[in-house]
């Protein structure tokens, strides 16, 4: 088998996957029920899954997003073989890895070092497996003398620390990770997203997160889960952008909002950047040259609010007030925002966000400690102007969205008016960095010898 063919191979295969449990509003019932048997039921289904149908090849990782209750757990303890599916089919091929529940697995009465050996044999490895790979794996757990007391006496992060390790060197084709990352400190998160970028070069990865920025930085593909239902299936800025802006309208809802109007656009891309200035600055050998796309409200991404102002242009703009076609990294740029009132609205709020082609967000800025003292209100039919005056980053070749937002209230407790995801266009043409999302302009770099 070629290697092209190798990668483009399914490991993972959902088809019409539902999963029901049996509700009894009384315990006698489960008692009835065994000695009725088919011929009456004394419980309701409960569907804590229906309908799921997705597949994974190998090589790719895929992060599933919803709400809790969605059935991400359900569906993720099906796929590791834990679970069995009530209706449709789960197909897997290659070992599984999986870190689910916390501490899942540990007997809490051993040792760490016991729960080691257990887990890792249920994994698949044989003891003499084990033997030659027990350094390494508490090397990476750092527990220390913790790894010889009983597991009930373990704190969360350290119950994760030793599962991570174990799942770490168990040589799985297939990683399911399901929110453990959100347990523990900073370094060790660092060390597992290290390891997931090692492991993501050969491995297949299925990712949980209510993290929004670690699935779309993680993961090239991501499924929405709904009530138990797939509401969504796409690339993972798409999906969880999407999903982000429900959210924002269910959870205004929860506190007695309703009036929040939701539209989604596909966003045509746009192919080429013309501005007069391009051949003169590619001839000058200009570094970092950062072509900006103009707004066309016609052509954004998904936009939520409860419109009671709406977004109107979106523009980067040089010093004459002119927007600008073409601007280079390290150089003073101011971001213009104009918002048009449809009511009468108190305490404004204008802000954005930068976003790399994974919908991660690399920097962004709100109006609301800059007009604190003075607060920004308005008319219908009056227009506010918001401008951010900040310098370029370099930025690595590739495109960039502006997210730009109006909101009123404050910081906590504010009504989202009018949100505008890839409003704004930019694409960096120079491969000036190769490392990191982006760089920070250098006022003096010296390097001098030092005399004693």
């Amino acid at each position: 088998m070629s290697s092209e063919v190798a990668v483009a191979e399914t490991v993972i295969e959902v088809n019409g996957v539902g999963k029901s449990y049996h509700m009894y509003e009384r315990p006698s019932h489960r008692l009835w029920q065994a000695l009725a048997g088919k011929r009456k039921s004394f419980y309701k289904d409960f569907w804590a899954l229906r309908d799921v149908s997705f597949s994974i090849r190998r090589g790719q990782t895929v992060g599933i997003v919803g709400r809790n209750g969605s059935g991400k757990s359900t569906l993720l303890q099906m796929i590791a073989g834990t679970l069995n599916p009530t209706e449709g089919s789960i197909k897997v091929k290659g070992r599984v890895a999986a870190l689910l529940e916390l501490g899942s697995g540990f007997n809490p009465e051993f040792t760490g070092r016991e729960n080691v050996y257990l887990n890792a044999t249920i994994l698949g490895l044989s003891r003499a497996q084990i033997d030659q790979r027990l350094e390494s794996i508490l090397a990476f757990a750092d527990i220390g003398e913790f790894i010889d007391q009983p597991v009930r006496s373990y704190s969360s992060g350290m119950s994760v620390r030793l599962a991570f390790a174990v799942i770490a060197h168990v040589d799985a084709d297939i990683l399911i990770i399901d929110e453990a990352l959100a347990v523990g400190d900073a370094f060790f998160s660092q060390k597992c997203m290290r390891f997931l970028r090692e492991f993501q070069k050969n491995g297949t990865l299925l990712f949980v997160s209510h993290d929004a920025a670690a699935v779309t930085n993680l993961c090239e593909n991501a499924v929405w889960l709904q009530g138990g239902h797939m509401r969504l299936c796409g690339t993972s800025q798409e999906v969880v952008e999407a999903y982000m802006t429900e959210q924002h309208v269910v959870g205004r809802r929860e506190v007695g909002v309703d009036d929040m109007v939701v539209e989604r656009k596909q966003r045509r891309l746009v192919d080429e950047a013309p501005d007069f200035r391009q051949q003169a600055l590619l001839e000058a050998g200009v570094s970092n040259r950062i072509a900006i796309f103009q707004f066309d409200p016609d052509n954004v991404g998904p936009e939520f609010g409860a419109r009671g102002a709406r977004i109107i242009g979106v523009s980067l703009i040089g010093e004459d007030g002119a927007a600008l076609g073409m601007v280079e990294g390290g150089e003073l740029v101011r971001l213009r925002i104009r918002v048009e009132l449809v009511q009468a609205l108190d305490n404004l709020i204008v802000g954005f966000y930068v976003k790399d082609r994974l919908g991660q967000r690399l920097f962004g800025d709100n109006s609301y400690f800059a007009c604190k003292d003075a607060p920004v209100c308005g008319m219908p039919g009056e227009c506010v102007v918001a401008s951010f005056l900040f310098r370029m980053p370099v930025m690595p070749s590739g495109s960039y969205m502006i997210d730009a937002a109006v909101a009123s209230g404050d910081q906590h407790d504010h009504t989202q008016q009018h949100w505008i995801h890839d409003a704004l266009e930019f694409r960096a043409i120079d491969e000036t960095m190769r490392f990191g999302l982006l760089g920070l302009p250098m006022l003096a770099i010296d390097v001098n010898k030092e005399f004693s």
